[in-house]
């Protein structure tokens, strides 16, 4: 499954919320030598309950925006996971 994801690195906490049809990520980590993108994807693996190794990001790996691809899930159990 894909997702659209809106990252904004240097927050206070990590948090994942529904903003629409896309989740925005809040990141604790400096967008610097892909911090950011690791941190994300550990995010999503807790949340989730999925291992690191099915969540791979598809594009946007230098932006604030990223297509996410996250094998094994629905949009329904993400969504029921994530609220």
């Amino acid at each position: 499954m894909l997702i659209s994801i809106r990252v904004i690195p240097r927050s206070g906490r990590n948090t994942l919320e529904w903003e629409q049809d896309m989740i925005k990520a809040r990141l604790t980590a400096p967008p610097v030598d892909g911090a950011a993108n690791d941190a994300l994807i550990a995010l999503l693996a807790e949340r989730l309950a999925r291992p690191k190794r099915s969540i791979t990001i598809v594009r946007g790996t230098t932006s604030r925006l990223k297509m996410v691809e996250i094998e094994g899930i629905t949009l329904e159990e993400m969504k029921r996971k994530l609220l």
